[in-house]
């Protein structure tokens, strides 16, 4: 019998950042932030501020939780580097035309738009991930909703001649092969 070949993180890593259109990030003691992004020279780029996604502040080492494309489930935790990059840097070019090309509904002056307002990052990973293929936490994952404001506990809403019947929690009675 052979040994199964050894599973190549930094390619699986590519391959996922590269056709997976959502990431998450997390920042040390925080809940997991979704964020789309684009993967060029190996490295993902982030854009994020006014008219774009939100995400938090983010120190210089977070977590990145890659998906499955296949079952969208978690594929890889892995620990990057993040840096900043503002117009003029050296990678400034690269990001904007990377993120550009993936942005929906993109404008003629965004990448303007991202110099003055916006924040551009370099997620770059390292190290052995934390999650793999055949090594993933037991716990589920799953953060705890963040507080709002937002509330169900009102009143039902009103309905012209009532809540149709299927909604209202009864089982309509089962019709036999005579029955019309």
């Amino acid at each position: 019998m052979t040994d199964a070949a050894p599973l190549n993180i930094t390619a699986l890593f590519a391959e996922a950042a590269s056709k997976s259109g959502l990431m998450w990030v997390q920042p040390p003691h925080e809940r997991a932030w979704p964020f789309w992004h684009a993967w060029a020279q190996d490295t993902v780029f982030v854009v994020s501020g006014p008219g774009e996604q939100m995400l938090p502040f983010l120190p210089e080492d977070v977590l990145v939780l890659v998906r499955s494309k296949d079952t969208g489930g978690r594929l890889l935790t892995v620990h990057a580097r993040v840096q900043e990059i503002r117009a003029g840097d050296e990678l400034w070019e690269t990001a904007t035309e990377a993120l550009k090309a993936g942005r929906l509904n993109a404008t003629d002056d965004m990448v303007q738009r991202w110099s003055r307002e916006c924040t551009v990052r370099a997620l770059r990973p390292y190290g052995a991930p934390l999650e793999a293929p055949g090594a993933y936490s037991t716990t589920s994952g799953a953060a705890a909703v963040p507080p709002s404001d937002a509330t169900t506990t009102g009143r039902r809403p009103w309905h012209w001649r009532g809540r149709p019947r299927r909604r209202r929690g009864n089982r309509l009675p089962e019709q036999g092969p005579g029955d019309g």
